[in-house]
């Protein structure tokens, strides 16, 4: 299959990606993925893609659907893709869409991960991050930490990342809803969105995905 992931942040997208993509036994493609990667190789594009990062000014589409396109022509995608993160705009997705035209392929699915915007706030302003390692996350609501502020793991302090403040969550929030999200009704055009709900176990979420994409494929 291949699928499009949306979702606003803190809806799941990357763990879900992970879980649905080694499911389906298709590649997770992950914009974020796609730079570290080209960055870390020195391509062109990802040399290209530094010189905007340093200077601060946003990579432009055309430098990230390259990247797009490099990777969705590896041999692993042949048979599938799901892809996290991009497109991030109706510009991208008509880029993308041009793309798979030329390939004479075409997406199966834009699996729309809901999620109400006061649980997002709720989701992501209460993480909590060990100072000695990022890698232990904690909750205040979800999964508490056994003594407050004080890493279960080593003793670390744990903190608030700037990222998830709520001022600043609620900016990711309007951001999403300025740019990505107007792709929902693009690919609503064209009878791909398939939207579940992102509340509850992870498990269940990922089973109620790959339920609704299957009904999807079925229907087509």
């Amino acid at each position: 299959m291949r699928i499009v992931l949306v979702g606003p942040p803190g809806a799941g997208k990357g763990t879900q990606a992970v879980r649905l993509a080694e499911k389906l036994s298709i590649p997770h493609i992950s914009t974020g993925d796609l730079f570290r990667a080209n960055i870390s190789q020195g391509t062109e594009l990802g040399k290209l893609a530094q010189s905007y990062m340093d200077k601060g000014e946003l990579v432009p589409d055309s430098v990230t659907i390259g990247m797009a396109k490099d990777r969705m022509e590896q041999p692993d995608a042949e048979k599938g893709f799901l892809l996290d993160g991009f497109p991030r705009n109706v510009q991208q997705a008509e880029a993308l869409d041009e793309l798979l035209q030329t390939e004479g392929i075409t997406l199966d699915a834009v699996l729309d991960l809901e999620v109400p915007e006061d649980e997002v706030v709720k989701r992501i302003a209460g993480r909590r991050i060990c100072r000695n390692d990022s890698s232990h996350v904690f909750h205040v609501s979800y999964s508490p930490a056994k003594k407050e502020g004080v890493c279960d793991v080593c003793g670390g302090e744990l903190y608030q990342r700037e990222d998830d403040r709520e001022e600043t969550v609620r900016t990711r929030l309007e951001v999403y809803h300025t740019q990505t999200e107007p792709i929902i009704d693009y690919y609503k055009a064209q009878g791909l969105v398939v939207t579940i709900s992102s509340l509850g176990p992870v498990g269940e979420i990922t089973q109620r995905a790959l339920e609704a994409l299957k009904r999807e494929k079925a229907e087509q």
